[in-house]
């Protein structure tokens, strides 16, 4: 079990409901629709993450420009730091690369995700060919 911090829960729903535009490009062409169960914006420790697969235990962040400050990339690794204590995998992609490459990222986190975890072949070869995934949930 995962620590969390009810306090956050406020910030939490208000940046799922304030998703910047590469988290709802990747969470509604992509991530919505994908065979296994994928949170956005969840709570763990004190920290919210972008997405979360708890069955790959996979965290994926989507970085923007502030990430790329001094303070922020100390803050990025102490974060990182403390979901790898609790067995979680990190993965960062950058606002950049999603614009650009969007089709390929979603390939690169599908490989991630199997990686960590078995999916039926129907589902992976279904994902690997239609990255954007599709319809309403």
């Amino acid at each position: 079990m995962l620590p969390k911090n009810n306090k956050m829960l406020g910030n939490a729903k208000k940046l799922r409901k304030e998703m910047t535009a590469q988290e709802k490009h990747l969470w509604y062409d992509f991530l919505r629709q994908y065979p296994l169960k994928i949170y956005k914006q969840r709570i763990i420790g004190n920290y919210i993450v972008d997405f979360y697969c708890a069955s790959a235990k996979l965290v994926i962040e989507l970085d923007g420009s502030q990430h790329y400050t001094e303070e922020s990339q100390k803050a990025d690794k102490d974060r990182d730091a403390f979901l790898k204590r609790y067995g979680l995998s990190v993965i960062r992609i950058s606002n950049f690369d999603l614009d650009r490459n969007f089709e390929n990222i979603c390939l690169f986190i599908d490989k991630e995700i199997n990686k960590r975890c078995f999916l039926p072949s129907p589902s992976r070869q279904s994902r690997a060919t239609s990255p954007k995934g599709g319809g309403s949930t």
